[in-house]
């Protein structure tokens, strides 16, 4: 997904003038290319996560489209407070990449995860959140971001699904239940070849979700309203809940059962441990998921 990135913004600085990359030291190698070639449209302001923000603020304020790249918790957590003023309350806009995920580097400790990135995201108005599960995705949800003035966040993971989606129009029906299933099963980005392989006999939908905030409420009250039962099952890569509200919104012309998965608010895992020991730890392993889906639609 990393390359995937950096391969589609050096193309797109080479057709508009606009776009200028800032950088924290985190993948610069990738874009010497397009310094060499567009001079002061590649800046990389070393580990100064708070100047980041900052110099993507005056970027746009001079009219430029400042794609800003580094791991997730010093591109979110780290300069919140740049981003909700530099950015939001400037009225400007910038396209935020970042790497890491929740915990894919987790060998490097918890310095380097961020499950509450899209939560935190979340306390400021205008943000669009695009959560990619396949390197192929990837291009076609950052080339609008880049065309437009908007504030976006792209989270690109090391981990991904087997087969790109359609991404760009909502949520999309993989699986379809009966007219008389039990539910439906909303997997974002990266989960949802774990979300096939977990509801494997169920008789629900699944639907896929790449972009997450705005929220395809219509979408979901479309899906539920066909399926035996409205109850939902949000599968996410991030902080379990962090679409709850979204969910409620979405079904609230009916009663409905809802549960979350995603990586849990009360297990800090201390241990550095590999990505796959933190999906164990967070019940977002197949097996895992498979439990909980059992547990809530046949219950």
């Amino acid at each position: 997904m990393r390359d995937a990135f950096a391969a589609t913004v050096t193309q797109a600085m080479a057709d508009d003038p606009r776009i200028a990359v800032l950088l924290a030291d985190i993948s610069a190698d990738r874009f010497a290319e397009a310094a060499a070639r567009h001079p002061g449209r590649v800046v990389n302001v070393g580990i100064r996560e708070q100047l980041l923000i900052g110099a993507a603020g005056g970027f746009a304020l001079t009219g430029m489209r400042p794609v800003v790249h580094t791991y997730a918790p010093f591109l979110i957590e780290r300069p919140f407070e740049q981003i909700k003023l530099d950015l939001g309350h400037q009225g400007v806009g910038a396209v935020l990449v970042g790497i890491g995920a929740s915990y894919d580097g987790a060998e490097m400790g918890r310095t380097h995860m961020a499950p509450g990135d899209v939560a935190l995201l979340d306390t400021l108005p205008g943000w669009t959140v695009h959560v990619p599960g396949h390197a192929a995705e990837v291009p076609k949800l950052l080339r609008p971001a880049l065309a437009g003035d908007g504030r976006v966040y792209v989270r690109l993971t090391e981990r991904g699904n087997a087969a790109a989606r359609p991404v760009g129009e909502g949520l999309v029906v993989v699986r379809a239940g009966s007219a008389r299933s039990l539910g439906t099963v909303v997997a974002v980005g990266p989960m949802l070849d774990r979300v096939l392989a977990a509801t494997a006999g169920l008789d629900v939908t699944v639907c896929y979700a790449a972009t997450v905030r705005p929220f395809d409420r219509a979408g979901l009250n479309r899906v539920a309203a066909a399926a035996g039962h409205p109850d939902v099952l949000m599968v996410e890569p991030y902080l379990e809940g962090t679409s709850s509200r979204e969910v409620a919104e979405a079904l609230a012309d009916r009663r409905h059962r809802q549960a979350s998965l995603g990586v849990a608010r009360d297990n800090e895992v201390r241990g550095y441990g590999t990505p796959a020991d933190h999906d164990r730890a967070h019940g977002l392993d197949t097996a895992a998921i498979a439990r909980s889906a059992r547990e809530f639609f046949l219950t």
